[in-house]
């Protein structure tokens, strides 16, 4: 079995607005347990929203982080 490759950037920017937990992992190049354990814990490296009893990942901030753009510091 082989193991799934990592998308590019130029495919992640094609992808819909948001992403499964497990698809954004693929592209971080972690588990997907691993990543939902981040967002448990309230340190993920993506910007996620609630969606019920799951989270969804926001691509957008999915590829600021894969670009090397800096994170907006966000208003206390």
């Amino acid at each position: 079995m082989t193991k799934p490759s990592r998308p590019s950037l130029a495919d992640i920017r094609k992808w819909p607005a948001t992403i499964s937990v497990p698809q954004a992992a693929q592209a971080l190049g972690c588990s997907k347990s691993h990543l939902h354990e981040r967002i448990k814990r309230g340190d993920s490296p993506v910007k996620t929203i609630p969606f019920g009893t799951r989270h969804v990942v926001i691509t957008a901030d999915l590829v600021r982080l894969l670009s090397g753009e800096p994170r907006d510091v966000e208003a206390a």
